[in-house]
């Protein structure tokens, strides 16, 4: 299957708990059968929460052997750049000629670049955050994971 991982997925796989085994024995991700992606916001939100979190080396080392397995897409191309456009746009309910069924929602600009990526190339973005749910199956394929089944 092809995945695009949402951030969170990274972290917390990259916490090697029982969460993590539990998820990956279910969904199989990293079994080398699935092509995995993330979008190059993702590295930027991983700098970030590494600081933010004071991750520690053991930590920051099992996020670099993760993303040995991914294949990183650079937003940088035309294509996504319009989709972040559109699904801003029919988030906010403010896209020309569709009604949406659901109230305004402000999604945060990474979350906005993440969806447009998986829109883009089509690829089902795996996450554990509520905040991509009204884009499902208008834009992208979401396999929203409750984590708190996992433990």
């Amino acid at each position: 299957m092809d995945y695009l991982l949402d951030t969170n997925m990274l972290i917390i796989y990259s916490r090697e708990t029982v969460v993590a085994n539990n998820m990956e024995a279910e969904f199989n991700f990293f079994n080398n059968r699935n092509r995995l992606a993330i979008s190059s916001v993702t590295l930027g939100e991983l700098d970030s929460l590494t600081k933010q979190f004071k991750i520690g080396e053991k930590r920051k080392q099992k996020l670099l052997e993760l993303l040995e397995y991914v294949f990183i897409i650079d937003i940088n191309f035309p294509k996504i750049i319009n989709r972040y456009g559109d699904i801003d746009a029919y988030s906010q309910g403010k896209l020309n000629d569709v009604k949406p069924t659901f109230s305004a929602r402000n999604m945060g600009k990474n979350d906005l670049w993440i969806a447009a990526t998986a829109s883009i190339y089509e690829l089902t973005l795996v996450t554990t955050d509520k905040d991509f749910s009204h884009l499902n199956h208008t834009y992208l394929e979401l396999l929203l994971i409750n984590s708190a089944k996992y433990k």
